[in-house]
C-alpha cells in the first residue's frame, strides 16, 4: 500500500459581492473535478509550508494560514487510482483554513490543475467536484 501525505487550504472571501470558495480544477489522465488548492508534501516539508506553496502554485495567490482545521485519513482502492496496478493508497490529508494576502488569480501551467476560480458558496453543490471539497467545507463549518 502506498501512502501519500498532502496539505490543503480552505480559502473563503468576498468575491464580486458574494462569499466564495477558492478552488482549483484537477485534471489528470482523463479524470477531473474541482478541488481544494493543495497537494503532496515534499520530503522534509512541513504540511503548513506545503499548503501555502500549493495555493501559490495552483491559484497564483499568496496565502496565510489561519489554523489547522482537520486531518483526514482515507484508503483509496486500487481500482479508483490513476494507476490501478499500484495497489491501494492510504491518503492523509492535512486541511488548513487560510486567507489571501497577495498575488493574483491565475491558472497553474504544467501541473495537475488547469484552472483556478472563486466559486460562490451557494454554487459549490452544483459543481463536478472531488469529495475533498465537501470534507473541507465540513471541517470549516461551511455546511
Amino acid at each position: 500500500m502506498d501512502t501519500r501525505i498532502a496539505a490543503y487550504a480552505v480559502v473563503v472571501a468576498e468575491h464580486e459581492g458574494r462569499p466564495s470558495l477558492l478552488l482549483a480544477h484537477w485534471n489528470e489522465q482523463g479524470r477531473h473535478g474541482w478541488t481544494l488548492p493543495g497537494g503532496g508534501i515534499d520530503p522534509g516539508e512541513h504540511p503548513a509550508d506545503a499548503a501555502v506553496r500549493e495555493v501559490r502554485e495552483e491559484t497564483g495567490y499568496e496565502a496565510s494560514l489561519d489554523g489547522l482545521i482537520g486531518v483526514d485519513s482515507v484508503v483509496v482502492p486500487s481500482e479508483h487510482r490513476l494507476r490501478t496496478d499500484r495497489g491501494p493508497l492510504h491518503a492523509l490529508r492535512v486541511v488548513y483554513r487560510a486567507h489571501v494576502v497577495g498575488g493574483a488569480l491565475r491558472d497553474e501551467v504544467g501541473g495537475s490543475t488547469d484552472a483556478a476560480a472563486w466559486v460562490p458558496l451557494e454554487d459549490v453543490d452544483a459543481l463536478e467536484r472531488v469529495e475533498l471539497v465537501d470534507l473541507g467545507r465540513r471541517l470549516a463549518g461551511l455546511v
